[in-house]
């Protein structure tokens, strides 16, 4: 009697793929957790050494403008790379014990690239390399933008440990990085001497502001992630607080813009807030 036997052709070109797949998630997993400890490497030795032989404050002091908040408002730094070492640690929890939607599978090698854009515009900025500093700025957001548009962040990812640990910290990186790159631009017109033909240095701030308020609603309207304003309104404070500091009758009307600005980006998040909850 011979023995009838099924074969399953694809069976083993199933498994070898999925075992492929699953390496290279390993790979990725570990890749996250390197890059972003060279990223607080970097951001450490940044103050401390300095790099450069100048500390980041004292860099921008180099390049005085309007939109420049103090420096109480870069604390915010401290509260996203807590944020982010969360999500490092969720997504390993994620992918090893199953406990949400393949996080790492989504954002695939971005967030490594994140990581890397990060560790050169601060090597790029602190060795004063204005110019290639904002082309790095500005791959840097495209690359938080591919991230944002991957999770969706618009949309509940999943379980609560996903909005805490996945869409907050996301939220607040890209967010602080648009501001950051806009202060930065300002920053290569000081280098290079020159402002916006026909605009002063106060109506082109203003200008930036309403532009940066106009965004954070269109962001609430959106998306009704109200982190992305929360960040706005965060850096808006810093001017308020710089200008009174250095200048308050000669920016009296930047003040004025901001304080305004602020009001109308605090009404969309009132009006906006159940809805973030709910997500």
């Amino acid at each position: 009697m011979k023995k009838i036997t099924k074969k399953y052709p694809n069976t083993k070109k199933v498994v070898t793929t999925k075992l492929k797949k699953n390496f290279w998630l390993n790979i990725l997993v570990i890749s996250n957790v390197i890059a972003f400890v060279l990223v607080l490497i970097v951001n450490y030795l940044a103050v401390s050494l300095p790099l450069g032989w100048m500390t980041t404050w004292a860099l921008s002091d180099l390049y005085p403008n309007l939109f420049t908040p103090a420096w109480l408002t870069f604390s915010i730094w401290g509260i996203i790379y807590l944020w982010l070492l969360a999500f490092v640690v969720w997504q390993i929890v994620d992918f090893y014990k199953k406990k949400s939607n393949n996080i790492t599978q989504k954002i695939w090698i971005w967030f490594v690239l994140s990581c890397l854009a990060n560790i050169a515009r601060m090597f790029a900025w602190q060795y004063q390399q204005v110019v290639l500093s904002i082309i790095i700025m500005f791959a840097f957001l495209i690359i938080l933008s591919v991230i944002a548009h991957k999770l969706h962040l618009e949309k509940r990812l999943g379980s609560l440990w996903d909005k805490y640990l996945v869409q907050i910290p996301f939220s607040l990186y890209l967010w602080r990085i648009s501001v950051a790159t806009i202060a930065n631009v300002a920053a290569v017109l000081v280098y290079f001497g020159r402002s916006m033909r026909g605009i002063s240095d106060i109506s082109w701030t203003i200008l930036v502001i309403i532009v940066a308020t106009l965004i954070a609603l269109l962001s609430l309207k959106k998306t009704a992630n109200i982190v992305f304003a929360l960040v706005v309104v965060w850096a808006f404070v810093g001017i308020i607080i710089k200008r009174v500091d250095v200048d308050p009758s000669y920016s009296a009307g930047i003040i004025w813009v901001v304080v305004i600005c602020i009001g109308v980006i605090a009404t969309g998040i009132g009006l906006k807030f159940d809805q973030w909850r709910k997500n």
